[in-house]
């Protein structure tokens, strides 16, 4: 291995163990900075994931972990945005695993009631409701169900 490559793959080390990267934006800063040598960077990337540096699945599984527990994200969402990285539908599916369902229901609740507050008086709260938990990238028959409940209890807790 030459030296630029291998000072490459030092530094990648040192990124790579203090936060989880996909092969495809560890693979982007290979090539940069090995100046467009995509083969030099290839190598660098094996080399990342055979030393288990890199792993997609461990990145799938923070990213959907992240984005659920804390930024209240729908499994749709989650999907998409992992898949935009590159990462294998199966892959995605196995990261799904590490989330709680019931505590995405409950945050998914959460938001659409503090939503609640803001549109309680709007004539059409419940198709904005719909919308909104929408684009957080839940499924329909998740949203509906709880927008029902929020809007049925009426609560402006």
């Amino acid at each position: 291995m030459e030296e630029n490559v291998k000072r490459v793959l030092s530094r990648l080390q040192g990124q790579c163990s203090k936060r989880e990267y996909c092969s495809k934006d560890i693979l982007a800063k290979a090539v940069k900075l090995l100046e467009g040598d995509e083969d030099a960077a290839r190598e660098v990337l094996e080399s990342l994931v055979a030393d288990k540096y890199v792993s997609d699945l461990r990145y799938a599984s923070a990213f959907a972990r992240e984005k659920s527990s804390i930024s209240g994200w729908g499994k749709v969402k989650i999907a998409y945005m992992l898949s935009a990285k590159g990462i294998p539908r199966e892959t995605v599916n196995e990261a799904f695993e590490d989330i709680d369902d019931d505590s995405a229901t409950r945050k998914l609740e959460n938001v659409i009631r503090v939503k609640y507050r803001l549109l309680a008086d709007d004539p059409q709260c419940k198709i904005k409701l719909l919308k909104f938990a929408l684009s957080r990238g839940y499924s329909y028959d998740e949203v509906k169900s709880v927008v029902d409940k929020v809007m049925t209890d009426g609560e402006i807790a």
